[in-house]
């Protein structure tokens, strides 16, 4: 069984507390980190909107990265070859 481990993480001035598995906690930590970062950001920029505006943006830009990094990296039209060259292959074992 996985250990686990409680631990507060700040995300915007809040604490959250969490249940993770231990070896998932550095990069827990560092997610809030960055997250603070950029919301510090754009506190610094923008002085006139609340937190959660800010949270708001730096969720869309993090998510925003996700999807780049997603379509960057889409291995399903490999994935849908490979099969179909394992059928090709399967048929012909057969046929043998």
């Amino acid at each position: 069984m996985e250990d686990k481990l409680s631990i507060k993480v700040n995300v915007a001035d809040r604490y959250y507390p969490l249940k993770i598995d231990r070896k998932d906690e550095e990069k827990i930590r560092n997610a809030a980190k960055m997250i603070n970062e950029k919301v510090l950001q754009y506190r610094q920029k923008y002085a006139d909107k609340d937190t959660q505006d800010f949270l708001a943006m730096a969720a869309l830009q993090f998510v925003t990265k996700v999807i780049e990094y997603d379509q960057k990296y889409d291995f399903s039209p490999l994935e849908e070859n490979v099969k179909e060259l394992n059928e090709e292959l399967e048929e012909y074992l057969k046929g043998e």
